[in-house]
């Protein structure tokens, strides 16, 4: 998929849990691009020219999807975390010699990335999330209408192997109804044929299925324990944070949005992006219109 990211080198690492893909490429200031699901590191292919003018970009695929690799589970989930993928994450930035970055997070990668910045602060120079809600808030704050728009939640967290059981009847089926219904249009128009089919290509293999399940499993168990513990710590997030939804994105169904995010860090701006869920593909340069001044801003600390 290179031709998706000219002027990009491949790196792999082994973090001693998983093994870790990335691409690599511009200069400036170390910047860690973290994809969502069911997804991988190709979602950011229409960002990713504009920011490497400017930083030293490091976009990977998170354990279990992609090609990282799909470790094995444990009874409590804990090998799918964000604080395991988290620290993933810190062995990669690390090993390309970067103490101190800054984080971009879509879904499942902003969980990841919000979690090394709780874990980590000295590490996280600024964090910028895209269309999501705390885990914390998710699960205790479900109504009727965003358990029916997040049904998978519920349906991927369940025990091993109701829900690869029955994706892996129609997983390609499965994988474009999820994207399309969560596109402001409602269909695929937004996704450029070649990332579509690297999308497809790893989610049609049953380990990247259950993979992005154990990842649901433990953002039901050992996730939402974590977030708890810090809720009741009063832990925040220190460095700038920046927060995007889509004006039909998921977190468009909860209330208060602000007041939320001003309850888990410090220093937090939220803004609107018109479009549905996935933002760097459905409207790249809007979301680089909020992106890219915070960036600078935070590449400054």
């Amino acid at each position: 998929m290179s031709d998706l990211f000219p002027h990009t080198r491949e790196h792999r690492v082994d973090t001693g849990g998983a093994e870790i893909f990335a691409r690599i490429g511009g200069s400036g200031p170390p910047l860690l691009l973290l994809h969502g699901y069911p997804q991988t590191h190709s979602m950011w292919h229409r960002v990713a020219p504009r920011l490497m003018e400017s930083y030293s970009c490091v976009i990977a695929d998170l354990r279990g999807y992609g090609f990282s690799s799909c470790p094995a589970n444990s009874a409590d989930n804990r090998p799918y975390s964000k604080r395991v993928m988290a620290e993933d994450m810190i062995a990669l930035m690390r090993g390309l010699g970067h103490e101190r970055f800054a984080i971009l997070g879509h879904d499942r990668g902003a969980r990841v990335a919000y979690r090394l910045a709780l874990d980590h602060p000295e590490t996280v120079t600024g964090l910028a999330l895209l269309d999501i809600m705390t885990t914390f808030d998710m699960w205790h704050n479900f109504s009727v209408t965003m358990a029916m728009k997040t049904y998978h939640w519920l349906f991927l967290a369940q025990p091993h192997p109701l829900p690869e059981m029955l994706i892996e009847t129609a997983p390609i089926g499965f994988l474009d109804y999820t994207m399309a219904r969560w596109t402001k249009a409602k269909d695929l128009s937004a996704f450029d044929p070649r990332a579509l089919a690297e999308y497809r290509l790893h989610f049609s293999t049953p380990e990247h299925v259950q993979a992005t399940c154990n990842d649901y499993r433990a953002g039901q168990t050992c996730d939402l324990a974590d977030d708890e513990a810090d809720r009741a710590q009063g832990r925040k997030i220190d460095c700038p944070l920046l927060v995007l939804w889509g004006d039909t994105g998921i977190p468009t169904q909860m209330t208060g949005l602000d007041s939320v995010w001003s309850g888990w860090a410090r220093s937090v701006t939220t803004g609107v992006v018109p479009g549905g869920h996935f933002l760097p593909e459905e409207n790249p340069q809007a979301t680089l219109d909020h992106l890219l001044p915070f960036l600078a801003k935070a590449s400054k600390t």
